[in-house]
Protein backbone atom coordinates (compact mmCIF):
# COMPACT_ATOMS: atom_id res chain seq x y z
CA UNK A 1 0.00 0.00 0.00
CA UNK A 2 1.09 3.33 -1.10
CA UNK A 3 -0.09 6.71 0.93
CA UNK A 4 -1.39 7.88 -2.54
CA UNK A 5 -3.90 4.88 -2.21
CA UNK A 6 -5.11 6.21 0.54
CA UNK A 7 -5.29 9.47 -0.76
CA UNK A 8 -7.29 8.34 -3.29
CA UNK A 9 -9.84 6.43 -1.71
CA UNK A 10 -9.72 8.09 1.92
CA UNK A 11 -11.79 11.44 0.69
CA UNK A 12 -12.14 13.39 4.19
CA UNK A 13 -8.67 12.31 5.09
CA UNK A 14 -9.79 9.71 7.86
CA UNK A 15 -6.42 8.93 8.25
CA UNK A 16 -4.77 12.66 8.81
CA UNK A 17 -6.99 12.26 12.03
CA UNK A 18 -5.80 9.02 13.07
CA UNK A 19 -2.29 10.43 12.70
CA UNK A 20 -2.86 12.60 15.27
CA UNK A 21 -4.82 10.96 18.02
CA UNK A 22 -1.87 11.20 20.45
CA UNK A 23 -1.28 14.88 20.33
CA UNK A 24 -4.86 15.63 20.29
CA UNK A 25 -5.16 13.05 23.34
CA UNK A 26 -2.47 15.13 25.09
CA UNK A 27 -4.19 18.36 24.46
CA UNK A 28 -7.60 17.67 25.69
CA UNK A 29 -6.21 16.28 28.81
CA UNK A 30 -3.97 19.19 29.60
CA UNK A 31 -6.53 21.60 28.53
CA UNK A 32 -7.91 23.98 31.40
CA UNK A 33 -11.30 22.63 31.89
CA UNK A 34 -13.11 23.07 35.05
CA UNK A 35 -13.12 19.86 37.42
CA UNK A 36 -16.24 18.93 38.49
CA UNK A 37 -16.66 18.67 42.66
CA UNK A 38 -19.35 16.07 43.02
CA UNK A 39 -19.20 14.47 46.23
CA UNK A 40 -19.83 10.86 47.12
CA UNK A 41 -20.67 9.40 43.98
CA UNK A 42 -20.70 5.96 43.90
CA UNK A 43 -22.64 5.20 40.42
CA UNK A 44 -22.16 6.72 37.02
CA UNK A 45 -23.70 6.18 34.13
CA UNK A 46 -22.67 6.92 30.32
CA UNK A 47 -24.70 7.83 27.53
CA UNK A 48 -24.03 7.59 24.24
CA UNK A 49 -24.41 5.55 20.78
CA UNK A 50 -22.08 5.15 17.89
CA UNK A 51 -18.47 6.62 18.27
CA UNK A 52 -19.92 8.79 21.15
CA UNK A 53 -20.33 5.48 22.90
CA UNK A 54 -16.99 3.61 23.21
CA UNK A 55 -15.97 6.71 25.67
CA UNK A 56 -18.40 4.95 28.10
CA UNK A 57 -16.90 1.48 27.75
CA UNK A 58 -13.72 2.58 27.74
CA UNK A 59 -14.09 3.86 31.34
CA UNK A 60 -16.59 1.94 32.20
CA UNK A 61 -14.04 -0.74 31.96
CA UNK A 62 -11.22 1.05 33.50
CA UNK A 63 -13.69 1.41 36.44
CA UNK A 64 -14.99 -2.19 37.03
CA UNK A 65 -12.70 -2.92 39.68
CA UNK A 66 -13.13 0.13 41.31
CA UNK A 67 -15.72 1.31 44.07
CA UNK A 68 -18.04 2.91 41.66
CA UNK A 69 -20.78 1.11 39.98
CA UNK A 70 -21.66 1.79 36.36
CA UNK A 71 -23.74 1.25 33.51
CA UNK A 72 -23.59 2.39 29.92
CA UNK A 73 -26.61 3.34 28.19
CA UNK A 74 -26.95 3.35 24.49
CA UNK A 75 -30.65 3.65 24.25
CA UNK A 76 -33.31 6.29 25.56
CA UNK A 77 -33.80 4.82 29.20
CA UNK A 78 -31.74 5.36 32.05
CA UNK A 79 -31.44 2.74 35.07
CA UNK A 80 -33.98 2.83 38.08
CA UNK A 81 -30.74 2.92 40.34
CA UNK A 82 -30.23 6.82 39.41
CA UNK A 83 -30.32 8.24 42.51
CA UNK A 84 -28.82 11.41 44.28
CA UNK A 85 -25.22 9.58 43.79
CA UNK A 86 -25.85 8.91 40.67
CA UNK A 87 -23.47 11.10 37.97
CA UNK A 88 -25.12 10.80 34.45
CA UNK A 89 -22.84 11.67 31.87
CA UNK A 90 -23.99 12.09 28.52
CA UNK A 91 -21.65 12.45 25.37
CA UNK A 92 -22.63 12.96 21.82
CA UNK A 93 -20.21 14.44 19.20
CA UNK A 94 -22.39 15.59 16.92
CA UNK A 95 -24.66 17.04 19.51
CA UNK A 96 -27.89 16.09 17.91
CA UNK A 97 -28.13 12.12 18.47
CA UNK A 98 -31.88 11.55 19.20
CA UNK A 99 -31.18 8.87 21.81
CA UNK A 100 -28.87 10.92 23.75
CA UNK A 101 -30.82 13.86 24.10
CA UNK A 102 -33.89 12.19 25.37
CA UNK A 103 -31.49 10.64 27.97
CA UNK A 104 -30.39 14.04 28.87
CA UNK A 105 -34.25 15.30 29.08
CA UNK A 106 -35.04 12.27 31.41
CA UNK A 107 -31.65 13.07 33.39
CA UNK A 108 -33.03 16.39 33.92
CA UNK A 109 -35.80 15.49 36.23
CA UNK A 110 -34.25 12.53 37.86
CA UNK A 111 -32.22 13.09 41.26
CA UNK A 112 -29.01 12.36 39.30
CA UNK A 113 -25.55 14.83 38.37
CA UNK A 114 -25.55 15.68 35.36
CA UNK A 115 -22.65 16.59 32.59
CA UNK A 116 -22.98 17.18 28.85
CA UNK A 117 -20.30 16.72 26.05
CA UNK A 118 -20.64 17.57 22.39
CA UNK A 119 -19.08 19.44 19.76
CA UNK A 120 -22.46 21.50 20.03
CA UNK A 121 -25.85 20.97 18.04
CA UNK A 122 -29.17 20.59 20.08
CA UNK A 123 -26.99 19.04 23.39
CA UNK A 124 -25.72 22.39 23.68
CA UNK A 125 -28.54 24.07 23.84
CA UNK A 126 -30.74 22.02 26.11
CA UNK A 127 -27.54 22.24 28.35
CA UNK A 128 -27.02 25.29 28.71
CA UNK A 129 -30.80 26.20 28.48
CA UNK A 130 -31.80 24.36 31.54
CA UNK A 131 -28.12 24.65 33.43
CA UNK A 132 -26.82 21.63 33.33
CA UNK A 133 -22.84 20.86 33.50
CA UNK A 134 -21.79 21.06 29.71
CA UNK A 135 -18.37 20.95 27.73
CA UNK A 136 -18.12 21.91 24.14
CA UNK A 137 -15.26 19.36 22.49
CA UNK A 138 -14.43 19.91 19.25
CA UNK A 139 -15.53 17.24 16.97
CA UNK A 140 -12.10 15.92 14.77
CA UNK A 141 -13.15 14.80 11.47
CA UNK A 142 -16.08 12.36 12.68
CA UNK A 143 -17.78 11.15 15.85
CA UNK A 144 -15.43 8.06 15.79
CA UNK A 145 -12.48 9.85 14.86
CA UNK A 146 -12.60 12.17 17.96
CA UNK A 147 -12.58 9.71 20.51
CA UNK A 148 -9.24 10.57 21.83
CA UNK A 149 -10.15 14.17 22.26
CA UNK A 150 -13.61 13.08 23.76
CA UNK A 151 -11.82 10.04 26.50
CA UNK A 152 -9.15 12.46 27.47
CA UNK A 153 -11.67 15.62 27.94
CA UNK A 154 -13.63 13.20 30.26
CA UNK A 155 -10.49 11.73 32.28
CA UNK A 156 -9.85 15.60 32.66
CA UNK A 157 -13.15 16.96 33.62
CA UNK A 158 -13.77 14.17 36.22
CA UNK A 159 -10.45 13.80 37.65
CA UNK A 160 -11.83 14.48 41.28
CA UNK A 161 -14.41 11.87 40.84
CA UNK A 162 -12.69 8.59 39.20
CA UNK A 163 -10.07 6.87 40.65
CA UNK A 164 -7.82 6.83 37.90
CA UNK A 165 -4.13 8.11 38.54
CA UNK A 166 -2.03 10.31 36.55
CA UNK A 167 0.60 8.72 35.83
CA UNK A 168 -1.86 5.63 34.08
CA UNK A 169 -3.09 8.22 31.71
CA UNK A 170 0.62 9.71 31.31
CA UNK A 171 1.26 6.43 30.23
CA UNK A 172 -1.24 5.89 28.17
CA UNK A 173 -0.68 8.93 26.23
CA UNK A 174 3.34 7.74 26.07
CA UNK A 175 2.21 4.44 24.68
CA UNK A 176 0.10 6.43 22.22
CA UNK A 177 3.12 8.02 20.56
CA UNK A 178 5.09 4.63 20.24
CA UNK A 179 1.94 2.90 18.94
CA UNK A 180 1.48 6.19 16.03
CA UNK A 181 5.20 5.55 15.24
CA UNK A 182 4.17 1.59 13.88
CA UNK A 183 1.40 1.89 12.73
CA UNK A 184 0.61 5.23 10.85
CA UNK A 185 0.59 6.18 7.35
CA UNK A 186 3.96 7.29 7.94
CA UNK A 187 4.77 3.63 8.11
CA UNK A 188 3.37 1.73 4.85
CA UNK A 189 5.62 -1.23 5.70
CA UNK A 190 5.34 -4.82 6.74
CA UNK A 191 6.45 -3.83 10.40
CA UNK A 192 2.76 -2.33 10.32
CA UNK A 193 0.95 -4.54 12.71
CA UNK A 194 -2.41 -2.51 12.05
CA UNK A 195 -1.64 -3.09 8.18
CA UNK A 196 -0.75 -6.84 8.41
CA UNK A 197 -4.44 -7.18 10.09
CA UNK A 198 -5.73 -5.50 7.72
CA UNK A 199 -4.05 -7.26 4.70
CA UNK A 200 -5.30 -10.60 6.53
CA UNK A 201 -9.02 -9.84 7.43
CA UNK A 202 -11.84 -10.57 4.47
CA UNK A 203 -14.81 -12.37 4.23
CA UNK A 204 -16.41 -12.11 7.26
CA UNK A 205 -14.11 -11.50 10.60
CA UNK A 206 -15.21 -12.86 13.79
CA UNK A 207 -14.01 -11.67 16.73
CA UNK A 208 -13.30 -13.06 19.98
CA UNK A 209 -12.39 -11.18 23.53
CA UNK A 210 -11.87 -11.55 27.19
CA UNK A 211 -14.62 -9.41 29.38
CA UNK A 212 -12.09 -7.07 30.34
CA UNK A 213 -11.22 -5.99 26.79
CA UNK A 214 -14.64 -6.12 25.50
CA UNK A 215 -14.80 -2.16 24.75
CA UNK A 216 -11.69 -2.22 22.39
CA UNK A 217 -13.21 -5.48 20.61
CA UNK A 218 -16.72 -4.14 20.21
CA UNK A 219 -15.16 -0.75 19.32
CA UNK A 220 -13.42 -2.77 16.81
CA UNK A 221 -16.59 -4.96 15.36
CA UNK A 222 -17.69 -1.20 14.92
CA UNK A 223 -15.50 0.75 12.81
CA UNK A 224 -14.94 -2.67 10.82
CA UNK A 225 -18.40 -1.83 10.06
CA UNK A 226 -18.53 1.55 9.63
CA UNK A 227 -15.35 2.41 7.92
CA UNK A 228 -14.76 -1.06 5.83
CA UNK A 229 -18.88 -1.44 5.34
CA UNK A 230 -18.40 -5.05 6.53
CA UNK A 231 -20.53 -7.65 8.53
CA UNK A 232 -18.58 -8.38 11.69
CA UNK A 233 -19.48 -10.71 14.84
CA UNK A 234 -17.87 -10.40 18.14
CA UNK A 235 -18.22 -12.86 20.61
CA UNK A 236 -16.84 -12.95 24.69
CA UNK A 237 -14.82 -16.18 24.37
CA UNK A 238 -15.59 -17.55 27.63
CA UNK A 239 -19.24 -17.82 26.66
CA UNK A 240 -18.66 -18.54 23.80
CA UNK A 241 -16.83 -21.87 24.35
CA UNK A 242 -20.36 -22.96 25.72
CA UNK A 243 -22.35 -22.11 22.09
CA UNK A 244 -20.53 -20.15 19.59
CA UNK A 245 -17.77 -22.33 18.98
CA UNK A 246 -19.78 -25.43 17.68
CA UNK A 247 -20.27 -23.33 14.51
CA UNK A 248 -16.70 -24.27 13.68
CA UNK A 249 -17.83 -27.76 13.11
CA UNK A 250 -18.89 -26.63 9.97
CA UNK A 251 -16.00 -25.49 7.24
CA UNK A 252 -16.96 -21.47 6.14
CA UNK A 253 -15.38 -18.02 5.43
CA UNK A 254 -15.41 -16.62 8.47
CA UNK A 255 -11.99 -15.91 9.90
CA UNK A 256 -11.38 -15.84 13.50
CA UNK A 257 -9.43 -13.09 15.65
CA UNK A 258 -8.52 -13.47 19.26
CA UNK A 259 -7.71 -10.07 21.23
CA UNK A 260 -5.80 -11.29 23.98
CA UNK A 261 -4.68 -9.39 27.21
CA UNK A 262 -1.34 -9.61 28.55
CA UNK A 263 -2.34 -10.13 31.75
CA UNK A 264 -5.91 -11.81 31.30
CA UNK A 265 -6.90 -14.18 34.10
CA UNK A 266 -5.80 -17.07 34.78
CA UNK A 267 -8.53 -19.22 33.69
CA UNK A 268 -8.98 -17.29 30.27
CA UNK A 269 -5.63 -17.83 29.43
CA UNK A 270 -6.23 -21.48 29.86
CA UNK A 271 -9.24 -21.05 27.36
CA UNK A 272 -7.62 -19.42 24.67
CA UNK A 273 -4.94 -22.20 24.78
CA UNK A 274 -7.69 -24.91 24.53
CA UNK A 275 -9.39 -22.98 22.26
CA UNK A 276 -6.11 -22.45 19.69
CA UNK A 277 -5.92 -26.08 20.23
CA UNK A 278 -9.33 -26.68 18.90
CA UNK A 279 -8.30 -24.36 16.03
CA UNK A 280 -5.45 -25.89 14.91
CA UNK A 281 -7.06 -29.17 15.26
CA UNK A 282 -9.31 -28.47 12.75
CA UNK A 283 -7.17 -26.49 10.49
CA UNK A 284 -9.12 -22.93 10.80
CA UNK A 285 -6.84 -20.05 11.05
CA UNK A 286 -6.86 -17.41 13.37
CA UNK A 287 -5.25 -14.00 14.42
CA UNK A 288 -3.68 -13.03 17.53
CA UNK A 289 -3.59 -9.49 18.90
CA UNK A 290 -2.08 -8.79 21.54
CA UNK A 291 -2.63 -6.02 24.51
CA UNK A 292 0.25 -3.63 25.72
CA UNK A 293 1.57 -4.19 29.05
CA UNK A 294 0.19 -1.65 31.64
CA UNK A 295 -2.89 -0.53 32.77
CA UNK A 296 -5.95 -0.98 31.27
CA UNK A 297 -6.61 2.61 30.18
CA UNK A 298 -3.37 2.17 28.13
CA UNK A 299 -4.30 -1.36 27.20
CA UNK A 300 -7.86 -0.13 26.11
CA UNK A 301 -6.96 2.71 23.68
CA UNK A 302 -3.68 1.65 22.51
CA UNK A 303 -5.86 -1.47 21.21
CA UNK A 304 -8.30 0.87 20.05
CA UNK A 305 -5.83 2.85 18.21
CA UNK A 306 -4.56 0.06 16.54
CA UNK A 307 -7.89 -1.37 15.56
CA UNK A 308 -9.32 1.69 14.02
CA UNK A 309 -6.53 2.02 12.21
CA UNK A 310 -6.69 -1.45 10.69
CA UNK A 311 -10.29 -0.62 9.91
CA UNK A 312 -9.07 2.48 7.57
CA UNK A 313 -6.62 -0.18 6.23
CA UNK A 314 -9.47 -2.31 5.57
CA UNK A 315 -11.55 -0.08 3.48
CA UNK A 316 -8.37 0.90 1.49
CA UNK A 317 -7.48 -2.50 0.18
CA UNK A 318 -11.29 -3.14 -0.58
CA UNK A 319 -10.95 0.54 -2.57
CA UNK A 320 -13.78 1.86 0.14
CA UNK A 321 -14.00 5.02 0.99
CA UNK A 322 -14.31 5.08 4.89
CA UNK A 323 -15.83 8.35 5.98
CA UNK A 324 -19.55 7.94 4.04
CA UNK A 325 -22.21 6.55 6.35
CA UNK A 326 -25.23 6.16 4.11
CA UNK A 327 -26.94 3.75 5.93
CA UNK A 328 -26.73 5.34 9.33
CA UNK A 329 -27.68 8.90 7.51
CA UNK A 330 -30.90 6.98 6.43
CA UNK A 331 -31.65 5.42 9.78
CA UNK A 332 -31.11 9.45 11.39
CA UNK A 333 -33.61 10.88 8.92
CA UNK A 334 -36.08 8.17 9.85
CA UNK A 335 -36.46 8.50 13.39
Amino acid sequence: MKISDIQRYDSKKMYESYDNWAEVAQKNYNKDLPKIQFKNIDHIVFAGVGGSGTVGDVISSILSKKNIHTNVVKGYLLPKTVDSNTLIVTTSVSGNSKEILTVLQNAKKSKGKLLAFSSGGNMKKYSVKNKISYYQIPEIHSPRASFSGYVYSILNVLEDVIPVKKRDIKESIDQLVKTKKKISSNNLTNSNPALSLAKWISHFPIIYYPSGLHSAAIRFKNSLQENAKMHVFAEDIIESSHNGIVSWEKRSKIKPILIMGKDDYTKTKERWEVVKEFFNLNKIQYNEIHSLNGNILTKLVNLIYLLDYSSIYRAILSKTDPTPVKAIDFIKSRI
